[in-house]
């Protein structure tokens, strides 16, 4: 170790890194947190929890953690489920071309377009002028909103995540174990539930958990197809925007935090670990697909209809719009999109977007596989810390972030000076697309890296090239796959996010997914779906 530190302090390049590294995290993501905290609990006749008795005192925010908690349960139990069901029919099943291409494309799609895609088509599809329930089922007062709106929003928007995770968990499973178990005899549900299920368990917690805090956290949905049903997010945007308390804000904000803090430290600390554990080693040999038509037919038809919902239900954004008037005259017409652009700005608020996203974007990359490298590659003392709080920033919901952000760069600690005019800056924006999207980098960084052998960055060592030499030539030509696929992720994430943003957005900037909020919350569908739609094509086209 000593050794180690001796090279590391024989580097100045690298020792100014991780000096430029803990600074950014601390002021960016520690900072505004702690912020939070000290408003909270912190008011002129010094430590109080008075504010806290205040809000809690509310019967709205009381209903709103119900509310939130509620959802989030149900949506982690239905995104699991759903996602183990594809990940177990894609790993396990034979299936025809179309329908693997259907999953691929299944797969994709939540993943590349903006977070509340699926709650304008919701409204479009079964609102009071939905095309299913109006047109087909002649139902003229249906109510979409609330709780099982936002449920089945955020269902259909996180299962594949899961489905992703537990793809990867179902294929290293070594298939020898679940065949012994047929051997002798086991019918195919026994061995399931028996063998696979056991293995997975771990597994199955973690997606469960993440879609929990994906959930709660999410603030786009349920602004839009919430209806009167509040959820944590947005009763802390609401007493921000409207009752201007900021205060009581931070205090809710804290509680939000806290519930998704536990639930991401169980998932990182207990559950990861199992994970890992169960699965070791790759499979040994190819496995047997289940060509039992008994099985295959029902799953793939089940499996496909869903899908082929999921797919509809992003392919209704486009048409709402080019229709005249949705769910009353659908002659097709061009006038949504004239009108986006003539007079709502629609060029400016595509213009500010995809800017900002494209200097956040390389910025996300480069610093996230900056940490991965450190985190994987080096030993350090506050090599812990770094890895720590670039990965908090998945606990942390936007929202929450947002309102630190304005507590801490407004007027704050920082009155006067450098940091008190970052506020209302294109930097600010920039710099909270960097903080949303590094987590996600910097886990594919670390998977990538510990895939590449030690002894090939050392023997650049040993012909005296330095750290950053190493890296460019050496390191970052090797992960420059999970380089790109994180630089393409973090412009899609950028441009298509807004509950952080929505707080510190000032009117100097346009935001296309701001401007997709503000029209869903007027009624004005075919003018958020052009908004909409363009923001597909341009995240799409990106991935692409």
């Amino acid at each position: 170790a000593a050794l180690d530190r001796k090279k590391l302090m024989a580097d100045p390049i690298m020792v100014t890194t991780i000096v430029v590294l803990i600074t950014f995290l601390t002021l960016f993501i520690l900072y505004p947190l702690a912020i939070l905290l000290v408003d909270s609990f912190y008011s002129k006749n010094g430590l109080t929890l008075d504010i806290f008795k205040r809000v809690l005192a509310m019967a709205n925010f009381r209903t709103s953690i119900v509310n939130t908690l509620k959802v989030g349960f149900l949506v982690g139990i239905l995104s699991t489920l759903l996602g183990l069901l594809f990940a177990y029919v894609e790993v396990y099943v034979k299936l025809g071309k179309f329908s693997g291409g259907l999953f691929k494309v299944v797969s994709m799609l939540p993943v590349v377009s903006p977070p509340f895609v699926l709650s304008l088509s919701m409204i479009m599809l079964f609102g009071k002028a939905g095309l299913i329930t109006r047109f087909l089922l002649k139902i003229y007062d249906n109510n979409v909103y609330g709780f099982w709106g936002i449920a089945i929003v955020q269902t259909l928007t996180f299962f594949p995540v899961c489905y992703m995770m537990l793809k990867g968990l179902l294929k290293n499973i070594d298939p020898s174990l679940e065949e012994a178990a047929r051997d002798m005899g086991a019918s195919r549900l026994r061995v399931f539930t028996s063998v696979t299920l056991p293995l997975i368990l771990p597994g199955l917690g973690n997606a469960f958990l993440v879609t929990f805090i994906e959930s709660i956290a999410d603030f786009a949905n349920p602004m839009i197809i919430g209806g009167s049903y509040d959820t944590l997010a947005t009763t802390i945007y609401l007493q921000i925007t409207g009752a201007y308390d900021k205060q009581g804000a931070a205090a809710m904000a804290v509680v939000l935090l806290s519930i998704t803090l536990v639930m991401y430290l169980v998932q990182k600390y207990v559950l990861e670990k199992k994970t890992a554990a169960t699965l070791t080693g790759k499979a040994s040999r190819g496995r047997m697909l289940i060509e039992d038509r008994s099985v295959t037919i029902p799953l793939t038809v089940m499996c496909s209809l869903i899908a082929i919902f999921v797919i509809m239900m992003y392919i209704c954004v486009p048409f709402g719009a080019l229709f005249k008037t949705w769910g009353y005259d659908f002659h097709l017409t061009t006038k949504w999109f004239v009108r986006v652009f003539q007079k709502y700005k629609g060029l400016k608020a595509f213009r500010d977007s995809f800017v900002l996203s494209l200097i956040a974007a390389p910025i996300t990359a480069l610093l996230s596989m900056i940490i991965s490298y450190l985190v994987v590659k080096r030993k350090f003392k506050s090599k812990g810390f770094i890895e720590f709080v670039s990965m908090l920033a998945m606990a942390v919901p936007g929202t929450v972030l947002g309102i630190g952000y304005i507590r801490g760069f407004v007027k704050g600690v920082f009155g006067t000076g450098f940091l008190a005019g970052l506020y209302g800056s294109a930097a600010i924006l920039i710099i909270v697309f960097v903080i949303r999207s590094l987590p996600t980098g910097t886990r594919s960084g670390i998977s990538a890296l510990r895939q590449i052998d030690k002894s090939i960055e050392e023997s650049a060592y040993d012909m005296g090239a330095n750290s950053f030499r190493v890296f460019m030539t050496v390191t970052l030509p090797l992960i420059k796959d999970s380089f790109l696929s994180g630089l393409v992720t973090a412009f899609v994430r950028s441009i298509t996010a807004i509950s952080a943003i929505i707080l510190l957005v000032t009117p100097q900037f346009l935001l296309i997914t701001v401007q997709i909020n503000e029209f869903a919350e007027k009624g004005s569908y075919s003018l958020a779906c052009a908004f909409a739609t363009i923001l597909i094509v341009i995240t799409y086209g990106s991935v692409l």
